[in-house]
Parts: structure tokens; C-alpha cells; sequence
């Protein structure tokens, strides 16, 4: 039985539909392949996808289109008739989000809730989907826990993935879709996002230039590797969504509920010093960068750190990666894709 994953094209779909592959799972990928960074490496996932399903022997199958296209999210549905669904797909990016609002509540919104009328008339087990840390928006209190309030974003990405979030809970009450959320903090890796700031750290670096470095270097993130992401999100499909039989309507908590709708943190759970990140960066490369400090960017938070003992308890994994580890590999990953 197949799994529709959108955004398998983007940089954790691609990760996580080469595991579901690996492990004899038939993925029926979904993606626009849009600019909004470089569409050649977006290509160059696509065809490692088709190299790892010929040499599996396991189907993969990719529709190219946009979940705003209401048609071909039906189509996808209907014509392969997935098991289960992860929704990747989104307009990513906290600082392009003040530019291009628009883009947000298409993707984000009017596409995911295409795809829960996709999952609720056509009987899908599961329907994981991606959330973000940015959720927690003004929230100081760390570590962040998904009991805590996250009614204050400080960003239309951050709210359009909290709506994500009320939107799958709505469906989980009104038809029993069981639906878990997760709020992905920083992930990094190989085949990353060239918009992060790995990424443009090290092609920075090798270049020569100057890197930017927002909130003068006063700034703390919960680095997650790409492999413990994708682990996690193996883990959570397998296992559905529950009604949590103890949740209490007089003191709600916000993580779980009387319908089958979950919400996880997948972190680290090792907050690392922006500082700290660059110089793991340094060592990989060998190279000293140039440090241009900048003022903190709208929409950006200080800091962020996850507690995942929900996440621990649910499927006995937690992310371990050392961000020197995980920085490594990427660096190596970078030479080897770009030839530096």
C-alpha cells in the first residue's frame, strides 16, 4: 500500500521518501518543483528518488503540481489510492513570509485543506503532517513542550502552521481521521535547503565572502539532523494517532485530545549557540569565516529548544545527532553535489 507524500521533491520529503523506498514502501510523490530556491536540486532529489526506486524495485510515482489545485489533489487520491499521507509540502521560509503573504495562505492553508477533504473521503489511516517550531512564536519559557500555549506567532509562516494544526484537530473530531502534527526544529543535512543558514554559511565560506550573522550572534536553535527527523516521522506513521482516554475538557491539554489528533516536538533537544554552530562549520571546512553581525530579522525568535519526552514516550526514539556530526556530513555532501 502506497504513501502520498507532498513535497517529496523538498529536502526532508526527499529523505523520507528514499527511507519508505528502502524499506519496500510504494511513495506516490507530490510537487510543484517551485522557485522559490534553485529547482535544480529540487530535480537532482527527483531523479536520486528514481534511481533508489529502480534499484529497490519498490514504485515511486511523482505528480507535479500544486496542492492548490484542488483537481490534482484529488486525482491523487483517487487514481493511487494511498494507505497514508504525509503532508511536507509548504511555503517554507519565517523572513520570506513578510514579503509574500500570499503565498502562505495558498500553500499552507488552501492546500492543506485540500488535502484533509482528500483524506476524509477516501478513508486514509493516517495523515502526518508538518508542523514547525515557530509555533511557539513569543513563548520564553524553555524548553518548549507542546503544552504550552502557542497563541501568540510572530510570523504568517507560524500561524499558518498553528491553523495547520487546528485545521487537522477539526477533522479528527468531525470524521475520526487520525491526524499527528509535528514541530520540526531546524532541521539540517545533506540536501539541504540552500535558504538556511548551513547552507549559505558554507557556500559563503568557500567563496571567500563574508557571512551574515542575524541578532549579532545572540542567537540559540535546537539544530536537528535530517536522519533523527526522518526516523521519528517513520516512527510516528506507523503509529497512529489515538484519542488520549485521560484528556480532561475542564483542563484541556493542548497536545493531545479526545479525537485522534497528536502534536509532537522532534528537536534535538540540545540548544546550540549560533556561535558554536559557525565554528562547527569552521572546523568542517577548515576555513575561518568572516562575521558580518546584523540586527535580528522581523519575524526570527532568540532562541528555541524542545522538550521531546512526548515524542520519547509515544515511539521509544529521541534525536541524538551532534550538530559537529551533522555539520560534517553535510560539508561533505556540499563538495561532493557542488565539486568544491
Amino acid at each position: 500500500m502506497a504513501t502520498l507524500v507532498t513535497g517529496a521533491a523538498g529536502f526532508i520529503g526527499f529523505h523520507l521518501s528514499t527511507r519508505l523506498l528502502e524499506r519496500g514502501t510504494p511513495v506516490v510523490g507530490f510537487d510543484n518543483v517551485n522557485p522559490y530556491y534553485d529547482p535544480s536540486l529540487k530535480r537532482a532529489r527527483i531523479a536520486q528518488l528514481e534511481a533508489t526506486a529502480a534499484r529497490t524495485g519498490i514504485s515511486f510515482q511523482l505528480i507535479e503540481a500544486d496542492l492548490e489545485d484542488q483537481k490534482s489533489v484529488e486525482t491523487a487520491f483517487s487514481e493511487h489510492k494511498p494507505q497514508k499521507v504525509v503532508n511536507l509540502a509548504a511555503q517554507a521560509g519565517v523572513r520570506y513570509s513578510i514579503e509574500n503573504p500570499a503565498a502562505y495562505i495558498q500553500a499552507n492553508l488552501v492546500g492543506f485543506g485540500h488535502i484533509l477533504e482528500g483524506c476524509r473521503h477516501h478513508g486514509i489511516e493516517h495523515l502526518v503532517y508538518a508542523s514547525s517550531s515557530s509555533v511557539y512564536g513569543g513563548n520564553t519559557r524553555m524548553p518548549f513542550s507542546e503544552q504550552h500555549s502557542v497563541d501568540h506567532p510572530v510570523s504568517l509562516y507560524a500561524a499558518s502552521k498553528k491553523a495547520n494544526e487546528l485545521m487537522a484537530h477539526t477533522y479528527s473530531h468531525l470524521y475520526g481521521l487520525p491526524a499527528t502534527g509535528l514541530r520540526f526544529f531546524t532541521v539540517y543535512g545533506p540536501w539541504g535547503r540552500p535558504d538556511m543558514a548551513l547552507f549559505l554559511f558554507t557556500k559563503a565560506m568557500l567563496e571567500g565572502k563574508p557571512i551574515q550573522v542575524f541578532n549579532n550572534g545572540q542567537m540559540v536553535r535546537d539544530f536537528t539532523y535530517v536522519d533523527d527527523i526522518v526516523e521519528s516521522l517513520l516512527r510516528l506513521l506507523d503509529k497512529p494517532a489515538a484519542a488520549d482516554p485521560t484528556f480532561d475538557p475542564q483542563v484541556p491539554n493542548p497536545s493531545t485530545s479526545w479525537a485522534p489528533h497528536r502534536v509532537f516536538n522532534i528537536g534535538n533537544s540540545n540548544p546550540t549557540p549560533l556561535m558554536d554552530y559557525i565554528h562547527a562549520v569552521e572546523q568542517a571546512l577548515g576555513v575561518t569565516a568572516e562575521k558580518q553581525l546584523m540586527p535580528m530579522q522581523p519575524g526570527d525568535v532568540p532562541a528555541t529548544a524542545a522538550d521531546t519526552s512526548a515524542l520519547e514516550a509515544w515511539v521509544q526514539f529521541k534525536p541524538n545527532t551532534p550538530v559537529k556530526e551533522g555539520v560534517a556530513r553535510f560539508v561533505a555532501w556540499y563538495r561532493q553535489f557542488y565539486g568544491v
